[in-house]
């Protein structure tokens, strides 16, 4: 029953009545646009009707699972509420198989627009080629997934997107193939398919409280998720627990975000190259212009690419990054990759397995894949400038036999600590110029304020000895690992105990480095969540 509520205005008595939450529900199979919605006896046909609805706070727009539905749904200027959002989502029987929205031929599978506190949640997306229809179709047009945006002025808060099944999204037909000019461009000129972006570039706009959990994205043209803020105007971002694969572009990507945090991911086989329709180059994941983020207990592996195509990079105007607890594997371009006017960001107790295996030259690659970068690139033309306070500890890097490992460390660098790390590298070792589209020259090292020391190294060759930087009291062995084969986080742990037991230091900030990390330089855990107890081990794995 409707709840009354009396109220008294000027001697007037005024009944106002609250409208309930309404369920609308859509079945492609029994539905019919001339039913009202308001049963699963009498649902709509179409999205066409779901886009004509009012709806309002705690409103639901339910699919019918196992059913596809052509076409789109838009929801522009809509707001639920904190505690009673608008949600779009799914009923029926069939829990295996999520209701299908596909959305060939238009540029979206659901747009929301100026939206506040909405929730979609157990859908499955794609949108296989088809152009757009009837309209104007520019040279850079995309297709998503979902796209969230704003238009106007305003802040925008509370947008969940759960559990939902995103594939083959491509703007173009099958045939079109990218060119090399195309895939050396930083991102790309053309048509696209993404997967689920979030886009907020509007001046006076703010979006808020955004979260991606449990999400699968595969075989999409470019980038699987993306944040595209202005001057941090996206802030209170978390993304857990996501499945993310074969993306033409990286697998995820922020810009503009401020206050993130980015756990439990599981991103494989970015820069894709299994469709000619898609870019073709893309790290796992990387930052631009991002504050305050936690990047830990994610995967990145197989990452593809002439250039970047690193594990996870920290591209230029970053500060307070922390890329800690995860596993990168197979990464084309690399491993740790700083590049330039970012301010206090880290790589600790990570793990990484033969990264950086790109060879310049070798076939389309314009960059060297490369275990650890330091790059003072901050936008092309610019003179290099930084990276500040960069801290690389208590990591473990395997690298086999057949792949060269490289480095690359910029002149411009201030402010270096490398501690309590393994490299094992069975290979050769090799430094190389920094190559971010025009080549740093050699010349005079200008780097202040290095703390360079108490790193576990397979053999004296293990860093090249015409680095700029050299390690003060370096340790040479063999950790023994338990499986150099494979590709988990327990086969790194190391069971030669004298040569890591208590024998790491306590990490502090850099002298000079009234700020330090934003979370502080000591943590409780390893990788494997083991209690650190006493002096820090060597390496990503605490013993017991």
């Amino acid at each position: 029953m409707k709840q009354i509520k009396y109220l008294l205005v000027f001697g007037v008595l005024i009944f106002t009545m609250p409208l309930r939450a309404i369920e609308y529900y859509v079945n492609s199979n029994i539905g019919k646009d001339t039913n009202d919605g308001l049963s699963e006896e009498s649902p709509f046909k179409s999205l066409k009707q779901v886009n004509e609805l009012g709806l309002s706070a705690g409103d639901k727009v339910l699919l019918a699972n196992g059913f596809e539905y052509k076409g789109y749904i838009e929801i522009e200027n809509k707001s639920g509420k904190s505690k009673r959002p608008i949600i779009i989502g799914n009923y029926g029987a069939k829990a295996d198989a999520l209701p299908l929205i596909n959305a060939q031929g238009y540029r979206n599978g659901i747009l929301l627009t100026n939206c506040n506190n909405i929730t979609i949640q157990n859908i499955a997306i794609t949108a296989n080629g088809g152009g757009v229809f009837g309209t104007k179709k520019p040279k850079n047009d995309m297709r998503c997934g979902v796209l969230v945006r704003t238009t106007k002025t305003g802040d925008y808060k509370g947008i969940v997107l759960s559990n939902l099944d995103i594939k083959d999204v491509f703007y173009a037909e099958q045939g079109l193939t990218r060119s090399f000019k195309e895939t050396h461009s930083p991102n790309g000129t053309q048509a696209y398919g993404w997967g689920i972006r979030f886009i907020n570039r509007i001046k006076g706009a703010t979006m808020q409280d955004l979260k991606v959990h449990s999400c699968s994205i595969s075989n999409v043209a470019h980038t699987g998720l993306k944040f595209t803020g202005v001057k941090q105007s996206m802030s209170n971002v978390e993304v857990l627990n996501n499945s993310i694969s074969h993306t033409g572009g990286p697998g995820m990507q922020m810009s503009g975000v401020v206050n993130a945090y980015v756990s439990k991911n599981k991103v494989n086989f970015s820069g894709s190259t299994s469709d000619s329709r898609k870019w073709g180059r893309g790290s796992g994941f990387w930052t631009w212009s991002c504050s305050k983020m936690i990047i830990e207990h994610n995967s990145f592996r197989n990452a593809n690419g002439p250039g970047d195509s690193a594990g996870c990079h920290i591209d230029y105007n970053c500060n307070d990054i922390i890329v800690q607890y995860n596993l990168s594997e197979n990464n084309a371009g690399g491993f740790c990759e700083i590049l330039g006017n970012n301010y206090n960001c880290a790589y600790r107790y990570n793990i990484s397995i033969n990264d950086g295996h790109r060879v310049k030259k070798k076939g389309v690659a314009f960059q060297e894949g490369k275990i650890f970068w330091l790059s003072g690139y901050n936008g092309e033309g610019k003179p290099h400038k930084g990276p500040y306070n960069s801290y690389f500890y208590n990591n473990t890097i395997y690298v086999r036999k057949d792949i060269e490992a490289k480095l690359a460390i910029t002149r411009s660098a201030e402010g270096v600590l490398i501690a309590n790390n393994i490299f094992y590298i069975e290979g050769e070792s090799k430094l190389v110029l920094g190559d971010q589209y025009k080549p740093e020259e050699a010349g005079e090292s200008l780097i202040d304020n290095v703390m360079f020391k108490n790193n576990l190294f397979l053999n004296e060759s293990n860093w090249p000895n015409n680095a700029p930087i050299q390690d003060e009291c370096p340790t040479f062995g063999d950790p023994e690992f338990n499986n150099v084969s494979g590709k988990n986080a327990i086969d790194f742990k190391p069971q030669q105990i004298e040569l890591i037991k208590d024998k790491g230091i306590q990490i502090n900030p850099l002298p000079g480095d009234k700020k330090g990390l934003f979370k502080g330089t000591r943590l409780k855990h390893d990788i494997l969540g083991n209690t650190i107890k006493g002096l820090p081990d060597m390496g990503a794995i605490e013993l017991k």
